[in-house]
């Protein structure tokens, strides 16, 4: 039975990976789950020097999920590289790298220090915030995500995948736009904004007023727009949204994603990732289907 699938060239042993930012960049759940039975491990967001992220409140649970407005706080480029690749390096896992910045300059700096680095493909977050253009996520407006994806392949020595935001009107058109600028792969969905009052204190929940919504409330959301996309474009696609169970995994995979990746999930089950890549095997077998290349896409 076969359960590896390829993106952009690279082999995955099973489609199960983890979501930048729900994962740490590994060593905080290398306790529960033994990595080597993940497809890849995607690691938190990544910038080219520290960022504190933002004040609390940052975490606020709401019905069928959560709100968080971290803001992206990391180490930095210097001690990711000292400290979490090096971490890395023992298992036999794929390492994707989430990249964040505040300016194409930003990314392009991070992009350059990986390029010497045993990694499998870097993952652009492009719903950070572009202070260069007003505050507007590149994830946000086409011209914006064509122009960084185009500038950032040109740089990149691994295949890059960019992550997109659902924040926008029409996902296919983000999509396409990264097709266009040469992107070798697409991820999907970011989180939703939200937003939660505290009715007793009659104030936001969050100090940052608002956040990224996830969870299994948004799952129908993210299959939608993963299948659009899986329709729109040809470069392989990693689906992620609410995935709790390997039931939701298969949704995606059917809708057309590659691979998924598991987010908030580890939160309430920091088994989670395990047990869904060893549900998927069970359902092939229960099936009696021998390629997980035979389900994916199989729903269009």
């Amino acid at each position: 039975m076969n359960t590896a699938v390829t993106i952009a060239g690279v082999t995955f042993q099973n489609p199960v990976m983890t979501g930048s930012g729900t994962f740490g960049s590994g060593m905080e759940y290398s306790e529960f789950v033994d990595l080597n039975r993940l497809g890849a491990v995607v690691t938190k967001g990544v910038a080219n020097v520290p960022w504190p992220g933002n004040p609390t409140p940052r975490v606020a649970e709401v019905y069928g999920g959560m709100l968080n407005a971290i803001g992206l706080q990391n180490p930095g480029i210097d001690v990711f590289i000292e400290r979490d690749l090096a971490f890395l390096k023992q298992f036999d896992t794929k390492v994707i790298v989430n990249v964040c910045g505040k300016s194409v300059e930003d990314y392009l700096e991070v992009v350059e220090r990986l390029a010497d680095t045993d990694i499998a493909m870097m993952e652009i977050n492009v719903s950070c915030p572009n202070v260069k253009e007003g505050a507007i996520a590149f994830g946000q407006k086409a011209d914006a995500l064509f122009d960084i994806t185009s500038r950032i392949k040109k740089t990149a020595k691994q295949p890059v995948m960019m992550k997109l935001s659902p924040n926008v009107t029409d996902i296919t058109e983000m999509a396409k736009a990264a097709e266009a600028g040469g992107a070798d792969a697409i991820s999907l969905i970011n989180t939703l904004t939200g937003m939660k009052i505290d009715i007793r204190r009659r104030s936001f929940a969050l100090a940052n007023k608002t956040g990224g919504m996830s969870g299994p409330a948004i799952k129908p959301v993210a299959v939608r727009m993963v299948w659009q996309c899986a329709n729109a474009v040809k470069i392989p696609i990693v689906g992620m949204g609410g995935i709790l169970t390997a039931e939701d995994a298969i949704e995606f995979l059917m809708a057309g994603a590659t691979a998924v990746s598991v987010g908030a999930a580890n939160f309430i089950n920091p088994y989670a990732t395990a047990e869904i890549a060893d549900g998927i095997e069970a359902f092939m077998k229960e099936q009696g289907i021998e390629d997980i290349n035979e389900i994916i896409g199989c729903v269009r």
